[in-house]
């Protein structure tokens, strides 16, 4: 008996053992590891619940990085184990089936937020025990002030011994002492420290409040302060600190020296910066990934004040065939000189380059006068595409498709930027690539509406959203009716009744037309069966109706099966169904694809070629094709609205009629809508027609009532 499948908690359970492996070792624990794994599980939890959260807690990720360090994980390559195990795991165990694209997104953005709350937690726990030195120091230093202490050597041990830097400077900022540990983060002697003024040592990259938290302490104005300070080394390069600096009163409280402690935080800032630099640039290129982008936009689109941006979403022409052919190796190569050419567009103050992830690229562009400058950036990018790549040996000819987002900042999201740039983009592929569209608001609402009816189109069928109307087809030379076609709609909750040109191209490209195909023809039949019932019983002769076949439905191994089991279920013999395929469809179709066709039509199943005329087919192919009935489009018949009719219509009409009838087809005809044009086309010689003449689509009722009125008639 096969096992159940992981659930959620094993997944978790199994993130949590492998997080433990790795950090323990380097954890300053006196637990066992297996209770060292169960102190970690609450963390893997959160993370998981962080991971799928609506909306993103940076808070709470800075919590778990802290809750590493109160767990006694303080050695630095904790963090480092830590981040690349949530790298590596969180989505593959906790991440589910959703996207995965969005979830990586979400995992490196938590890894961020995790590395700065365990920094800040680091550095909270080694400010307090700075703090327990500086009050030894202080306690020292008034002996040192006073000059009669008898406890000098306790505080020369604590002075020289600290692993941090302390020194010690008069009001004035004149440094009288310093340790070992702060001469050798300097790279200085003693000598060369002594006589040197506070004040000398500013930089670039202080803080606004530096320089104002000291003036205040020297004043006498507070008692202590802390921050993050950076320094010139001799050599050139910079120390920074973590830098708390104390005063030290006399014993009648007047200020007299101060105190500075200080942290080296060079390497773990250097970590840091890496952290950050890896978290927002893609691994292959360089370039700043999806995060670095948003982060921009949403600043960008934040400003107001006039502001405007431009935005140009490209992807690639044509990769996956690359891909596929060369190998991903050759494909990354491609991807790595796009980016190169794509960086070198971008140069101008205000502009950026990103990838998105796969051949998707964006460049972004700010400033007062972006409706220019992106149609110039979007030129550049195109242009940078046209010299063939060299990969292996081989040029290859690299083309994308673009889509160009231009407008003030302050009205959309980035997230709708975005998705109106991604649409763009993806109507310039339509167009067959290897150009630039402008965003159109009405073809984005488009775009959504179609993407809101694939996603709903599951459950739609589900929900029982769908409906059929009947057409009559009527018998050109008696008027009497002779069967209906079924055409489906759609009562969509928010859009109404829609057509089948509506959501039958996304049924079709979902897969779905294949159930939906088949519940419509089980409905068809089923009605075709109460009419027979109510017209007069099989002896009467069934009415006929007729179903659209997609070419997706015709390619499905079970089409013959289904249409048997349907017909007989429903106690309906095949000669009361037509089955209507579009020309096109069946265009350079080889026996295999025939083949069904061929034996629904050996089992009485009438086969009509619908659209005829407008698929260019030979009329030679006509012989081959099991087809027994000719619909023709209704674009031959318009041209016999006027009077007199068209002579050019009237003689092609005609001559289709004369070449189906010597063929043993049938003739039907679409759109007809006066009484002049089925007048005629029965003249010509057609067979049945239907079209708003007669009646519109509509319940099953009308065409009984209809059936009903001729047979009485």
């Amino acid at each position: 008996m096969s096992a159940e499948p992981d659930g959620p908690e094993d997944r978790l359970r199994r993130l949590t053992t492998i997080w433990s492996r790795a950090l323990y070792p380097v954890a300053s624990t006196s637990r066992t590891r297996a209770e060292f794994e169960e102190q970690l599980l609450p963390l893997a939890r959160r993370l998981s619940e962080l991971l799928s959260a609506r909306s993103f807690d940076a808070d709470a990720a800075k919590a778990v990085g802290a809750a590493l360090v109160e767990a006694h994980c303080t050695d630095p390559e904790a963090l480092s184990r830590t981040l690349d195990c949530v790298d590596a795991y969180l989505v593959l165990y906790c991440g589910g089936d959703g996207p995965q694209d969005e979830l990586r997104m979400r995992s490196s953005r938590l890894q961020h937020a995790m590395a700065a709350g365990y920094a800040h937690a680091l550095r909270g726990r080694t400010l307090a025990e700075q703090e327990s030195i500086a009050q030894a120091a202080l306690r020292a230093q008034g002996v040192v002030a006073q000059a009669l202490h008898a406890s000098e050597a306790r505080f020369r041990a604590v002075f020289e011994g600290a692993a941090i830097g302390i020194g010690i400077a008069d009001l004035d900022g004149h440094i009288l002492q310093v340790n070992e540990a702060l001469l050798r983060m300097f790279g200085l002697t003693q000598n060369a420290l002594r006589g040197r003024r506070v004040q000398d040592w500013t930089h670039p990259e202080d803080a606004p409040q530096t320089w104002r938290l000291y003036d205040e302490l020297v004043r006498g104005e507070r008692e202590h302060y802390h921050l993050e300070k950076a320094f010139n080394r001799p050599d050139g390069t910079v120390l920074w600190t973590n830098l708390t600096v104390s005063l030290l009163r006399d014993a009648d409280g007047r200020p007299q020296y101060q105190l500075a402690l200080m942290e080296d935080t060079t390497e773990r800032r250097l970590l840091n910066l890496r952290l950050r630099y890896e978290a927002t640039h893609d691994a292959l290129t360089g370039l700043p990934n999806r995060t670095l982008f948003f982060e921009r936009l949403e600043k960008v689109l934040a400003a107001g004040d006039g502001q405007r941006f431009g935005l140009c979403y490209l992807d690639l022409d044509g990769f996956k065939t690359i891909n596929d052919s060369l190998g991903h190796a050759a494909g990354d190569r491609l991807l790595v000189e796009v980016a190169d050419r794509l960086q070198s567009c971008a140069t101008a103050p205000g502009e950026m380059v990103a990838r998105l992830g796969g051949d998707e690229f964006v460049a972004l562009t700010t400033g007062p006068g972006t409706e220019r400058a992106v149609d110039e950036l979007a030129e550049r990018i195109m242009n940078a595409l046209v010299t063939p790549i060299s990969i292996d040996g081989r040029d290859l000819l690299v083309r994308g498709s673009l889509g160009i987002v231009e407008g003030p900042a302050g009205e959309r999201t980035a997230a709708e930027v975005l998705r109106s740039a991604d649409i763009t983009m993806y109507r310039a592929k339509s167009a067959g690539g290897n150009r630039a569209e402008l965003a159109d608001p009405e073809a984005d609402a488009r775009a959504i509406t179609r993407h809101g009816l694939t996603t709903a189109l599951p459950t739609a069928l589900e929900r029982g959203e769908f409906f059929i109307e009947y057409q009559p087809l009527v018998h050109l030379g008696d008027g009497s009716v002779r069967g209906a076609e079924a055409l489906v709609r759609w009562l969509h909750p928010q859009h109404g009744v829609l057509g089948p040109d509506r959501f039958i191209p996304l049924a079709e490209h979902t897969g779905l037309i294949v159930p939906l195909g088949r519940w419509v023809l089980e409905e068809s039949i089923r009605q075709a069966r109460a009419w027979r019932e109510r017209h007069g019983g099989q002896d009467a002769g069934p009415l006929r109706i007729n179903v659209n076949l997609s070419p997706c439905q015709l390619s499905h191994p079970r089409l013959v099966q289904d249409t048997v089991e349907i017909l007989e279920s429903a106690g309906v013999t095949p000669d009361a169904l037509c089955l209507e395929v579009t020309e096109s469809a069946l265009i350079g179709a080889d026996d295999d694809l025939l083949k069904p066709l061929r034996r629904l039509a050996e089992m009485g199943v009438d086969i009509a070629l619908d659209d005829f005329g407008t698929g260019y087919s030979n009329l030679a192919n006509l012989r081959r094709l099991p087809v027994s009935v000719l619909k023709l489009d209704r674009s031959f018949t318009q041209g016999m609205q006027q009077f007199p009719a068209d002579p050019v219509d009237l003689k092609i009409v005609e001559g289709i009629v004369t070449l189906a009838h010597s063929l043993d087809l049938a003739v039907t005809v679409e759109g007809v809508e006066t009484g002049a044009q089925a007048e005629q086309l029965r003249v010509l010689g057609c067979d049945t027609a239907q079209g708003w003449y007669y009646a519109r689509p509509g319940p099953p009722e009308r065409l009984h009532d209809l059936a009903l009125a001729d047979a009485t008639g």
